[in-house]
């Protein structure tokens, strides 16, 4: 039993495990979005968002710290570079998980997962104010107007 065991060992040994995290969050680095199975999506998330978290403190020392994770020079500069000044107010919460359905050839549940940020159609539905509009919920109010210009006209009967 697995009780209170939170890592998705994702059938692997732990240097396969921590090697194919490397591999995705460099990927997800460059492409900003990546499509994967939900499990390895989940397990990405827990493994780089705090790799996002230190390079907001662009130190010789966290460079060394987050180059230890991903193992990509060029991932790291563009995280250090790109990356971490578009993120560096937000406190939390860096990456999107979106599902997409089911994979035809054994039905595993895929998913994009991508950077918040840089997703240049939420950005810009949201600078431009595209949400959907409320709409007041309203009657019709159509038995009031019969009612008071029927009380109009046996107003203007009773004066005649």
């Amino acid at each position: 039993m697995r009780h209170g065991k939170k890592i998705n060992h994702l059938s692997r040994k732990s240097q396969h495990r921590h090697a194919t995290l490397s591999n995705m969050a460099a990927s997800l680095i460059f492409h900003k979005r990546i499509n994967t199975t939900l499990a390895k999506a989940k397990a990405l998330k827990k493994y780089f968002e705090p790799i996002i978290s230190r390079s907001k403190s662009d130190t010789t020392h966290s460079r060394r710290m987050v180059f230890r994770y991903l193992q990509n020079k060029d991932a790291v500069i563009t995280l250090f570079r790109d990356i971490a000044p578009k993120v560096g107010e937000r406190n939390g919460g860096y990456t999107r998980i979106l599902k997409t359905g089911f994979r035809l050839g054994d039905n595993a549940n895929t998913c994009f997962i991508e950077l918040v940020d840089f997703n240049e159609n939420m950005l810009a539905a949201k600078t431009t104010g595209a949400a959907p509009s409320r709409k007041t919920r309203r009657s019709r109010g159509g038995k009031k107007k019969e009612a008071s210009s029927s009380d109009k006209t046996s107003e203007e009967n009773a004066t005649n």
